[in-house]
């Protein structure tokens, strides 16, 4: 794995820190490759039961390094193209992962670094960090599944209004809009994001949690009727998994159920 993402294990937890920190990690490709690899591990680690994902020093990701782009001596769409096709593998696994994922923004997103977060189940904000698009001040278009993500927690005009005058959001602009869902004090992102993937882990089964998170994304796809058959289908299934078996005797028999041991 290479070593501008680096990945530590807490207690099952997987701290994912971008590790550029001089270019504010700014994603070239070594960076854009190691992170969906390391997703990818993570994915299939049963013994992994939540990811948080940050940065190194001052910022969370300042997006896609312009500097290493310009010095790839071939056209900018061929380098463009061949460093969204691997940002976009760990998107993908962010959105695919049987686990919660946590975007601890220690600092600056922007670009690609805005995208990411939002890919992320959980978005846990400090204080001085601010958010910002920063594509169409620069003549790009949003990657990295912004175009699917900001819309749809903002809605389509805030989303608009943030790309055309692409002003910094602040922290508490973004709490108010629905961006993160907690603003910490300074250098407490990632402690919060473990306790609430603690909580998390405490209270409910991550088979569940699995397939709700499915069914809330496949939902923006599907017509009511397919939506309903899917959650009928899914509900029937989890309640002969495990899990299921014991979140209802954990009814039945008034204690509290036993999850996420294994």
């Amino acid at each position: 794995m290479s070593q501008v993402v680096e990945k530590k294990i807490r207690e099952r937890i997987a701290i994912v820190r971008l590790n550029r920190p001089s270019s504010y990690n700014a994603i070239d490709m070594d960076m854009a490759r190691g992170l969906a690899e390391t997703l990818v591990q993570l994915s299939s680690d049963n013994n992994i039961k939540g990811v948080v994902i940050t940065g190194s020093g001052k910022a969370f990701c300042s997006g896609g390094d312009l500097r290493w782009i310009s010095q790839q001596g071939e056209r900018y769409h061929d380098t463009f193209y061949r460093i969204v096709g691997e940002f976009n593998r760990a998107i993908v696994e962010i959105r695919n992962m049987k686990k919660p994922v946590f975007a601890a923004i220690n600092g600056m997103a922007a670009g690609g670094g805005f995208s990411l977060a939002l890919s992320c189940d959980f978005r846990i904000m400090e204080s001085q960090a601010n958010l910002i698009l920063a594509y169409t001040s620069r003549g790009l278009s949003i990657d990295g599944g912004g175009t699917f993500t900001l819309p749809r927690i903002v809605g389509i005009s805030k989303a608009l209004e943030i790309v055309a005058f692409d002003r910094p959001v602040s922290s508490e602009e973004a709490l108010r809009l629905g961006l993160v869902n907690e603003v910490v004090e300074e250098g407490r992102s990632v402690e919060r994001s473990i306790e609430l993937i603690k909580q998390i882990l405490n209270k409910v089964s991550l088979h569940s949690y699995a397939i709700c998170k499915r069914l809330f994304y496949e939902s923006f796809f599907n017509p009511l009727e397919l939506q309903l058959e899917k959650e009928r289908e899914a509900i029937s299934l989890a309640s002969e998994h495990p899990d299921g078996r014991e979140g209802i005797a954990s009814f039945l028999e008034k204690r509290e159920p036993v999850y996420n041991k294994d």
